[in-house]
């Protein structure tokens, strides 16, 4: 009887230890391309990579002692006959470590507060300033996404071809309930709301098929709200442009209204969509484009029934 209550009590100490390890066994085994946040393809993905990484590390310097101190004191002051733990009734408290416990998660924090803002202002510029930059503006639907393209005056659904090596400035509205736009290996999340119009750089290093997504729940159509990001050389995003102006249908007036509707769709494309149609959804949702809520705001800048075509919208970039 007595060996089972001992081999009991070794149980529980050292199961906290053993799930430790049995986590650090099998995570190392994973394949980090499975964990398509930890596997970025882009400048933007990179850094909030690092931002990641950088943050784990600063956590790990709390929870290890934590933990370690946990399992000392566990084994240390247990009640069994012969422990020479000293007794201290009366004693209430300790300046020293009331200073360390407090202390050192606040100089955390500070720490990881300044350079998460460091790293957020800095994402909010073009990844790269010696190419020119490619306007996409995107706008989540129910329940789907549709890209429209200033610059080529073409529109694709449910999927979106960039060239890879420049920097994209997405330009993200809602028609719809707010969703939130999401291309893991690419960069962070930013969320689409009706009336508004968001900033996102985002860039891909080399050609691949990158997974995009809805992150925000939309109702019973959102579980089907991904999409496709392309990025090809740049004479083939060109030629694929341009092939889309020969061989797709035009995006009527209509067919937004029908295409804006709740349904889930494949992938579309499109040769031409009407002028302005990205700037009349945001106008129908809200007023100005200067006048968007607390949130943002454009001082000095009329953007009502004006084409955004071309247009840098660096000032509205909010990088999460």
């Amino acid at each position: 009887m007595k060996g089972e209550i001992t081999l009991r009590k070794w149980y529980q100490y050292a199961k906290l230890p053993f799930l430790a390890l049995l986590s650090m066994v099998l995570l190392s085994g994973c394949d980090k391309s499975k964990f398509i946040v930890l596997d970025p393809k882009g400048p933007v993905g990179q850094e909030e990579l690092h931002l990641i990484i950088f943050s784990a590390v600063l956590c790990a310097i709390v929870i290890i002692p934590v933990l370690g101190i946990f399992v000392y004191i566990a084994i240390r002051y247990r009640d069994k006959p012969g422990n020479k733990a000293p007794y201290q009734p009366e004693w209430a408290d300790s300046k020293v470590l009331e200073v360390i416990w407090w202390g050192i998660p606040v100089v955390i924090v500070g720490i990881l507060g300044y350079y998460t803002a460091i790293t957020t202002l800095n994402l909010t510029k073009p990844p790269v300033t010696n190419v020119k930059p490619v306007v996409v503006q995107v706008t989540s639907l129910d329940w789907k996404w549709l890209f429209t393209y200033p610059d080529k005056q073409v529109a694709t659904v449910n999927y979106a071809e960039i060239p890879a090596g420049v920097p994209i400035q997405f330009v993200l509205t809602s028609d719809a309930p707010m969703n939130s736009f999401w291309v893991p290996q690419l960069g962070g999340q930013e969320y689409t709301m009706p009336g508004m119009a968001m900033g996102l750089w985002l860039q891909a290093d080399k050609p691949g098929e990158y997974f995009g997504a809805g992150a925000n729940f939309t109702g019973k159509g959102f579980a089907h709200m991904n999409f496709k990001v392309k990025a090809v050389p740049q004479a083939e995003y060109d030629k694929w442009a341009e092939g889309l102006k020969q061989s797709s249908p035009a995006l009527t007036k209509a067919g937004y209204d029908s295409l804006s509707k709740p349904s889930n769709v494949n992938e579309m494309s499109f040769s031409s969509y009407p002028k302005g149609l990205f700037e009349s959804i945001i106008d129908k949702n809200g007023h100005h484009m200067n006048h968007m809520g607390d949130s943002m705001s454009m001082p000095g800048m009329d953007m009502h029934g004006k084409d955004m075509s071309g247009m840098n919208m660096s000032g509205m970039n909010m990088q999460k």
